[in-house]
């Protein structure tokens, strides 16, 4: 072979190497209320934290992205495990979600927390568990679905037989809740809260622990994608991180 034909074998295998390898890719969200991860701006347009990063991730890959109009999350839930939507954005890996749906690699990390009102904070800052906080029967609001970890899957049951535990759909109605006193202690992601306390003027304090911390992912319905578009996405992950691109997504946002 002469050194030219070498030279654009060479390149041509440093682009298959480099070029997304998932064609036809074409997966498929639901639009939802959840800033700053994922909300319509002041144009109304989709936008956030998690789609701006899914948005790198999948463009990185060769794979499209479609939004679709607002679900509730039990619905957009439920369209999912139906393969009527293909992905789900800040999934937790589970092993009982593992037979529907396949699952990327860590794209960031999420914080779950218990919080009361700046005024409350010296009459619960000795709460240190969620099994406390059960034990003592304080009243917690907790969003209506979604997984925040095993100690509050653990401590659940008790909440609920006490009737202690309100719920809610959305972060907005959360905080309204928790001012309006419906409850003194709030659970929920640490991002999300902290956002919408902001925007309503609710001055939030954090019990002294975690209830979790854990990596996200993107979670992909197992029957509508490949492996194959998997392993572009997790090497599209991969690229995107060692050149800074995600770490620098992720900086713009305030989500502690």
């Amino acid at each position: 072979m002469g050194g030219r034909q070498v030279l654009l074998a060479a390149a041509l295998a440093t682009l298959a190497t480099l070029a997304p390898s998932a064609p036809g890719c074409a997966l498929s969200v639901a639009m939802e209320q959840w800033p700053p991860y994922v909300y319509l701006d002041a144009r109304d347009e989709p936008a956030g934290l998690d789609l701006e990063l899914a948005r790198a991730i999948l463009q990185e890959a060769g794979c499209s992205l479609r939004i679709l109009p607002e679900l509730p999350t039990v619905r957009r839930q439920r369209l999912f495990e139906l393969g009527d939507i293909s992905l789900l954005l800040a999934a937790t890996d589970t092993p009982e979600r593992q037979r529907l749906a396949r699952f990327s690699s860590p794209y960031r990390y999420e914080s779950v927390a218990v919080f009361t009102t700046a005024g409350k904070l010296a009459r619960y800052r000795k709460l240190g568990s969620m099994n406390a906080i059960a034990r003592q029967r304080v009243g917690l609001l907790a969003p209506r679905a979604g997984w925040y970890g095993r100690a509050y899957e653990q401590a659940l049951p008790a909440l609920t037989a006490s009737g202690q535990l309100s719920t809610f759909n959305s972060v907005q109605q959360g905080m309204r809740m928790l001012a309006a006193g419906r409850a003194d202690l709030i659970l929920g992601d640490t991002g999300a809260l902290h956002h919408e306390a902001r925007l309503q003027g609710v001055t939030l304090a954090p019990l002294p622990f975690t209830v979790l911390r854990a990596p996200v992912h993107l979670m992909l319905n197992r029957a509508r994608t490949t492996a194959a578009e998997l392993d572009a996405i997790n090497a599209a992950i991969a690229r995107l991180e060692q050149q800074g691109t995600l770490a620098a997504i992720r900086a713009r946002y305030d989500t502690h």
